[in-house]
């Protein structure tokens, strides 16, 4: 069996149709979606980018033992262990973390491709002067990232030079020359829609036609206060259209694989690493607390032989990846993973494999002192302490439960009735609150937690 697995970086379940959007075109995706079993439950791990790639690659929760870092040399990978089952690997990506400063993503693969110029990506130092889309002051890391992406895609002309077109026509030329090996691990992974959101102007005006005004392309995470209404909405439809191109070109190495004829033993996993917020809870961005917006991913997968698409509820993470991929190529599974195959889920052989889903920035690092409060009137300010702040989410029976180590206060939400999380009832039901975070703490033992980690996360206030 061939294992295809497609990563777009930042991308909302919500928006995609078949998750029930209604107003942003992903037909490609919706059409796969048809045929494959979309999870509903599917929840981040560690995160965020580079995190959530460690978990994905290793099968483990590593936000229990390591921050943003490359991949180490004493993890166990996944493109490692196909290899030595006579694996040819390829791993071809625009996302520029997994491999610039010696990141070591690529290690494994049999080989690589990095398609350049990505977001802050050090690709070109011309143009000297770019210009702005809007107030600096808007933008989040103005010289270091804006500025820098502006330069790498200064020459760029038609669609197929965006940068997910260019992944996704490398993966259809991989697939092009290698279908024929005996067995074969394509690794795919664009940065879109991630910030910097600049999709073809066609695709925008899909969604925010005649739009005159600044368009803020890299937001200031934190309190969104300072953008205007317009201003927000056009956000908006500048990720949309990314959604939309995305879909596209996914779509477009989707049907290279029917048209190879390697659907009959061939499993593909399409899926992102987190959403964003776009004024829910007062926020834009991906910071701080792990709201469903942000933490609940989209996760669709194909099987070959699969007998009809379906929908499963059960919570999964990114951790179950990799050994459902070994089960499934019959390589044995090595005792260093963590998470548990999906296999059962797809035959219908189970209803679920784990009880709790954790989602979590590294707790590796000390609590930030007192606790941190929203103050929508000094942005700036606010988001410098709130990258201090390292909490986790805890799902269980519908429940959500948001805590940290101190340094915020825990909330409390019922997601059967309350999806987008706008009553915390953590003064009125504090049993169960207690009750989710003693999981959380059992879970995180589970692991090998070092104590020095789970002290401070011992009591919930």
């Amino acid at each position: 069996m061939n294992f295809i697995i497609i990563v777009s970086d930042t991308l909302r379940r919500d928006h995609l149709g078949c998750y029930g959007n209604e107003w942003i075109r992903t037909p490609y995706l919706d059409r796969f979606a048809t045929q494959a079993t979309v999870f509903e439950g599917y929840y981040a791990g560690s995160f965020p980018t580079i995190p959530h790639r460690t978990d994905l690659f290793t099968g483990r929760f590593t936000f229990t033992y390591r921050d943003w870092s490359p991949l180490g040399n004493q993890e166990v990978v996944l493109a490692q262990v196909l290899g030595e089952a006579g694996y040819v690997s390829m791993f071809i990506v625009d996302t520029p973390h997994l491999l610039r400063d010696a990141f070591g993503f690529e290690r494994g693969f049999t080989a690589w491709e990095w398609v350049r110029g990505q977001e802050n990506d050090r690709y070109r130092t011309f143009p000297i002067k770019v210009k702005m889309p809007c107030d600096p002051k808007k933008l989040r890391q103005t010289t270091r990232t804006v500025t820098q992406y502006l330069r790498n895609v200064a020459q760029r002309t038609y669609e197929e030079d965006y940068f997910a077109p260019q992944t996704m026509t490398k993966a259809c030329e991989w697939l092009q020359h290698n279908y024929k090996q005996r067995k074969f691990f394509l690794y795919v992974d664009t940065f879109d829609p991630h910030e910097p959101w600049d999709p073809p102007q066609y695709y925008t005006d899909l969604y925010d036609p005649g739009y005159q005004g600044q368009e803020v392309i890299y937001p200031v995470y934190g309190p969104c206060s300072y953008l205007t209404d317009a201003e927000l909405k056009h956000i908006r439809a500048l990720y949309a259209g990314e959604v939309t191109m995305v879909d596209r070109w996914v779509g477009r190495l989707l049907r290279t694989v029917e048209d190879l004829g390697l659907l009959h033993n061939t499993a593909i996993f399409f899926l992102t690493d987190h959403g964003f917020y776009f004024g829910e809870h007062g926020l834009i961005g991906k910071v701080v607390m792990l709201y469903e917006e942000v933490n609940h991913a989209p996760l669709v997968v194909r099987v070959p032989g699969q007998r009809q698409a379906g929908r499963c509820p059960a919570l999964v993470q990114p951790a179950d990846i990799m050994p459902t991929i070994l089960e499934l190529a019959r390589v044995p599974i090595p005792s260093t993973v963590q998470g548990a195959s999906l296999l059962p889920l797809l035959t219908g052989k189970a209803q679920t494999i784990r009880d709790c889903a954790v989602s979590s920035w590294a707790i590796t690092h000390p609590p930030a002192s007192g606790k941190l409060e929203l103050d929508p009137e000094n942005p700036y300010d606010w988001l410098k302490r709130a990258w201090k702040v390292k909490p986790s989410t805890i799902v269980m029976d519908n429940w959500s439960l948001l805590c940290g180590a101190g340094d915020v206060d825990p909330e409390l939400y019922d997601l059967s009735k309350d999806p987008g999380q706008r009553r915390n009832l953590i003064a009125r039901h504090p049993r169960v609150a207690r009750r989710v975070h003693r999981r959380y703490l059992d879970f995180l033992e589970s692991l090998g937690t070092n104590e020095e980690y789970l002290a401070p996360r011992r009591h919930l206030t």
